[in-house]
């Protein structure tokens, strides 16, 4: 691979890194803003959105992308502003800095399509010139934002006129600091964003002759004149990601003669040519040295030595780091100034490809643990024994662990409403109360990637038709704020997401009509409250008056379910007219791999999620008395239950063994038994998809491999009890299933 390839590669990796820390501040920033829309007194929360807005406008002035940039100052001046109090949050400030939040995206976006749309930096212009009237007028003479025109001129966004004083910067770049990714032009083009640059005048005493020179080597530095109304904490900002690479420093507009003694006594110390040169250059930008205070013998400063730059007296000086730390020095720093200390050392990004490699990986190494454990067991060698246990357990603490890398808190999902709520109820005139719990709840990352558009899609439905505006719910009786809630927890081995809202509900008799007009379900037919809301997730199905742009109640529904069901999840609702709504989603906690109970159902393997297993029993007698059913109830302890007996409901045959054992799993807060002919124990189960021929089979969650090469059904606990639910109301015909050892499956 040639330079010019290597170069391009670490550029685009950087680039993607780039990206990715934008995204993460952008989504930091909006948190912040939402925040101070209810909480403006809070001076953390708003320094966070300061500190994410300035990292995006520094990280984008290192890589050149001077539209981000530019907008992004705006932004950032007038947060400063309510930083230090000139201004007090309001309600059109927050307004217009999520307007801000947006654009600054859509440029974000701009850099990773390539593409430039003029009408983005024309908005830029627009919202810039809003920002800017802002802080220099009352909030109440700024029009909103929904009032800029359309067509405004593109044009680059102004920078600082640079009116105040001339700031002297003096800058020397340490060795390694090409070798760590910093380019000393991006910093020079963030800095003329504080006001124009008067001089820069370029030392290059260091740099060695060309049989010497190390081309990946800085051996430069600089001298320079800024003008701006800035204050030195914000040019030391400009050059905060270089603090361990540089030595910086900054004399003030009113400095004197003296001063630069100092600076020139710390720069050449002991060698008078440098001085003279250095001297020299300072008088051609205009500086006046003559006063007799130049020839003040000033405090000795330690020199810089050749390849570190003396330690700032401007900026703090890193704590000492070994010359092979320089990027990661870098990062340490970062994390320092953001109050996260060693962030970096504690988190890695991973791509979801090689991931997702490695969870494959194991559940094949699952396998092949399972058959060296049945080996060890028909070979009988107690030594052979210990040792496939040994191994089998390293391998389920592998599996554990590498599952737990997909693992995410469903909480950054939850967030994401957060903005969503506050516009539509801003569209719709309500007043909402929107309560996240449970967000800490983790989730498989691949559900989580697929669940936020069906979320999206029910929160949408309760705060268009769900929750009533403040005048319905006063003459209802209810408080004028509605309250729309998110939750998450844990039940049983599946993880349930709450959407509820106390809104108007479902009206039960609009839509049993609306169901008989569709030829749904038969004129006068009795079908109980749970079987009247299953009808909205009809394809097309719809009770709303009015066609809305967010949402009706019903639409898009049959979407919704599908969805769910793609995640071998369930959706049900629960709802009381006048009081609210309760949509729970019931999902697996994971895709790929779970601890399963193993059984034998007429010649072939069944798998239960172990998780939802309660016990197993003896055949009770009513299950006896009744071979030949699929279905009945049984008692357990005094309490009625359901059960199922697998062979008869499969169509598989009935052995005729004398003693059969009943499962008692759980479903949510329901149980029901099923019927099996043998326990086979515990079993670490792989997940795979059946092939595409038994994709519609119901019940049936997947397949696996066992130890020996036999295939196992995994079985879906939820879909067999509605599945079972249905056998028993229609006789419970039985619903032939092929033999397990014939089932394809995708590797």
């Amino acid at each position: 691979m040639s330079i010019q390839d290597d170069d391009a590669e670490i550029i685009a990796a950087a680039r993607a890194g780039f990206l990715d820390e934008a995204a993460d501040m952008l989504r930091q920033f909006e948190q912040a803003l939402l925040i101070m829309e209810t909480a403006p007194d809070d001076a953390e929360n708003l320094n966070a959105a300061f500190r994410a807005a300035h990292t995006i406008k520094g990280t984008s002035g290192l890589f050149g992308y001077d539209d981000v940039v530019a907008f992004t100052h705006e932004v950032e001046t007038l947060m400063e502003a309510l930083r230090a109090g000139e201004l007090a949050p309001s309600e059109p400030i927050c307004a217009l800095l999520l307007e801000g939040l947006d654009q600054m995206a859509a440029l974000i976006d701009e850099v990773r399509s390539g593409h430039a749309d003029p009408a983005v930096r024309a908005r830029s212009v627009a919202l810039g010139e809003q920002l800017r009237a802002l802080r220099e007028a009352p909030a109440a003479a700024v029009p909103p934002a929904a009032a800029v025109p359309p067509a405004v001129a593109a044009a680059t966004v102004p920078h600082r006129t640079g009116a105040g004083g001339c700031w002297h910067i003096s800058l020397r770049f340490g060795h390694d600091a090409l070798r760590n990714g910093l380019d000393p032009l991006a910093f020079f083009r963030y800095l003329a964003t504080l006001g124009p640059v008067l001089a820069c005048n370029t030392l290059v005493a260091e740099v060695p002759e060309l049989g010497a020179l190390d081309a990946e080597a800085c051996h430069l530095g600089f001298e320079l004149r800024l003008q701006t109304d800035q204050g030195r904490t914000e040019i030391e900002r400009v050059f905060e990601f270089a603090v361990d690479d540089c030595s910086l420093e900054i004399l003030a507009p009113d400095a004197g003669p003296a001063q630069f003694a100092a600076l020139l006594e710390q720069r050449c110390a002991r060698d008078d040519a440098a001085s003279a040169r250095l001297e020299a250059l300072w008088r051609g930008q205009g500086i006046n040295l003559d006063m007799p205070a130049v020839a003040a013998a000033p405090a000795p400063v330690q020199a810089a030595a050749s390849a570190t730059p003396a330690a700032p007296t401007s900026v703090p000086a890193p704590a000492p780091a070994s010359p092979q730390a320089g990027p990661n020095r870098r990062g340490g720093a970062r994390d320092r100034r953001a109050g996260r200390p060693g962030e970096e050392t504690r988190f890695i990004k991973v791509r979801a490809d090689k991931l997702d490699h490695l969870i494959d990986l194991i559940g094949e190494l699952v396998i092949a643990g399972s058959g060296a454990h049945l080996v060890a067991t028909q070979d009988g060698s107690p030594a052979f024994l210990e040792a496939a246990q040994r191994v089998g357990d390293l391998v389920q603490a592998t599996r554990d662990g590498a599952l737990a890398l997909r693992m995410v808190p469903v909480g950054e999902t939850f967030s994401r409403f957060q903005r969503v709520v506050r516009d539509v109820a801003k569209q719709l005139g309500k007043d909402i109360d929107f309560v996240m719990t449970g967000g800490d709840t983790e989730l498989d990352k691949a559900m989580v990637d697929v669940i936020a558009d069906p979320l999206m899609h029910l929160v949408r439905n309760s705060m268009d038709h769900g929750l009533e505006t403040p005048a319905e719910r006063l003459a209802a009786g209810k408080p004028a704020t509605g309250r729309l809630g998110l939750n998450a927890y844990h039940e049983g081995g599946s993880i349930v997401l709450e959407v509820s809202d106390d809104g108007r509900g479902l009206n039960r008799a609009r839509i049993v009509a609306k169901a008989v007009e569709r030829g749904l379900v038969a004129e006068g037919a009795v079908l109980s409250d749970p079987e009247v809301w299953q009808l909205i997730f009809a394809a097309g199905f719809s009770t709303a008056a009015v066609v809305t742009d967010l949402s009706g109640r019903g639409v898009g529904m049959d979407v919704v379910k599908r969805n769910i069901e793609s995640l071998r999840g369930q959706i049900s609702l629960a709802s009381t007219e006048g009081r609210g709504t309760t949509t729970l989603i019931r999902l697996p906690l994971t895709l790929a791999m779970i601890d399963g109970f193993l059984t034998l159902v007429g010649g072939a393997h069944y798998v239960l999620p172990l998780a939802v297993v309660a016990e197993c029993i003896d055949l009770p007698r009513e299950c006896r008395e009744h071979p030949a059913r699929t279905s009945g109830t049984f008692d357990l302890r005094g309490e009625v239950l359901p059960y199922v007996d697998l062979a008869r409901f499969y169509g598989a045959p009935v052995t005729q063994q004398r003693r059969r054992s009943l499962v008692v799993v759980r479903d949510g807060t329901a149980r029901i038994g099923l019927v099996v002919d043998r326990l086979l124990g515990e079993h670490q189960t792989v997940i795979k998809p059946l092939a595409g021929i038994f994709r519609e089979l119901k019940a049936l969650a997947g397949s696996t491999i066992l130890g020996s090469g036999d295939v196992a059904l995994v079985l879906d606990i939820q879909g067999l009890v509605a599945e079972a639910t249905k056998a028993s109301a229609s006789t419970a015909r039985p619903h032939p299933v092929p033999a397990a050892a014939h089932v394809g499956m995708n590797s």
